[in-house]
């Protein structure tokens, strides 16, 4: 009879969970720290999660190009990530501009408005968000 291992009981939880964003903290009743980080670490090298800041993880899947591992979500899960961990996320002035048709530049997303102070970065394969802090009034 084999044994389910906490390798197993971390990948059932994530096939269960919708959202494309973990926190290690999400384990924590599964096993130890260092238990559940090595089995996150597992599921990287596997491929099936990537590391997008400590402690955070996201859901990935093959690339069409390449077959590399490439976040579900892009752009939007790295913003889900922030969020996990308590940031709130607001326009940017170029964002903000692009809606009141001020500017006709396209905002890539690159960039995050953010109220109050962060020093988490959050990316993956060498690209990491920007971040622009907005004001209170900002919406």
């Amino acid at each position: 009879m084999k044994r389910d291992t906490i390798d197993d009981r971390v990948l059932t939880r994530i096939a269960q969970e919708k959202g494309d964003v973990f926190l290690r903290a999400d384990f924590r009743d599964l096993g130890g720290y260092d238990q559940v980080g090595r089995a996150l670490l597992g599921l990287v090298r596997k491929g099936g999660l990537i590391k997008v800041g400590y402690g955070l993880y996201g859901r990935a899947r093959p690339s069409t190009l390449d077959g590399r591992p490439v976040l579900v979500g892009g752009l939007r899960t790295l913003k889900d990530a922030l969020r996990r961990v308590g940031v709130e996320i607001v326009l940017t002035r170029m964002q903000q501009a692009y809606n009141d048709r001020r500017s006709t530049q396209v905002p890539t997303g690159q960039v995050v408005g953010v109220r109050g102070r962060v020093r988490r970065q959050v990316g993956y394969d060498g690209f990491t968000l920007g971040y622009e802090r907005a004001g209170p009034t900002a919406r």
